[in-house]
Formats: structure tokens, C-alpha cells, sequence
């Protein structure tokens, strides 16, 4: 291999091609658009989907069933190993807060606690759920869980 290669022909600003200006241009006359047809006039363009006139592939499969995924809540989950590395004993925990310390990241409609590791220090939890061993390990360390809104959602 010769190192000069290695760079030979990378452009950092490639100039647009301008067609349509004349014959010295490699891209005069009919603009690389070809004679006739279709596809030479203006506003011509193919249906994303166009598979030539074949039955196209969204049409070919079958359709089956339907899907919620949509319109279900973003459920933002942190674990309460993470929150016993992350506050100290007696601090509050809310979204706001584990927000702000980074813990959450991305967007989303609830916040749950989930039980994986162990739990040392007391904290007073206030999020929308709660996995049944979160609840377990938060009471267990002396603190003290409420639920934002109904937790049910």
C-alpha cells in the first residue's frame, strides 16, 4: 500500500454537479435524463413503494393483528442498588431529582423502582411504581415509598 493513496480522491467540499450547461459540461442537453418519456419531463417521479408494476411487497404479505405499542407509557426504570450508589441517608428521590443526577435519561411518562442489589440507607422514595421487592427492600431499610398519582397507569 502507498500512503499517498490512502487520501487520493477524498473531497472535502465537492462542488455540485451542475447540469443542463452546455456540452463541454458531460451533462448538457438533456441532462442526463435520457430522450423522451416519462422521466425526462418535469414532476415525473416513482411512488416510493413503485416495484416496476409487480404486486408490491406490503401488498404481497399478509396482514395480521395490530399493535399498542404506540400508545403505551415510556416507563423510565432505576434499580435500588443504583439509588443506595447514588444518595446518601435520608435524602428525598423523585424524578426531578434522579433527572437532575443524571439517572434518567431519554423521555418518558413514568418512573418505576425495581428491587435489583441491596438497599442500606433510608430514603423517602416519591416515583409512580414500584416492583413488589423495591417496596420490600425500601421498608426493610427504614424508608418510606409514595406513589405519584395512581401508579396504575
Amino acid at each position: 500500500m502507498i500512503l499517498d493513496d490512502v487520501h487520493r480522491g477524498i473531497v472535502k467540499h465537492k462542488r455540485r454537479k451542475r447540469i443542463g450547461r452546455g456540452p463541454g459540461s458531460g451533462h448538457g442537453k438533456t441532462s442526463g435524463r435520457g430522450h423522451k418519456g416519462y422521466y425526462s419531463r418535469a414532476g415525473s417521479s416513482r411512488r416510493l413503494s413503485f416495484e416496476g408494476g409487480q404486486m408490491p411487497l406490503a401488498r404481497r404479505i399478509a396482514k395480521r393483528g395490530f399493535n399498542n405499542k404506540k400508545f403505551a407509557k415510556a416507563v423510565a426504570i432505576v434499580n435500588v442498588s443504583v439509588l443506595n450508589d447514588a444518595f446518601e441517608n435520608g435524602d428525598e428521590v423523585n424524578p426531578q431529582v434522579l433527572a437532575d443526577k443524571g439517572l434518567l435519561k431519554g423521555r418518558f411518562d413514568l418512573v418505576k423502582i425495581l428491587g435489583n442489589g441491596e438497599l442500606t440507607k433510608k430514603l423517602q422514595i416519591t416515583v409512580h411504581r414500584f416492583s413488589a421487592t423495591a417496596e420490600e427492600k425500601v421498608k426493610a431499610a427504614g424508608g418510606s415509598i409514595e406513589r405519584i398519582g395512581l401508579g396504575a397507569a
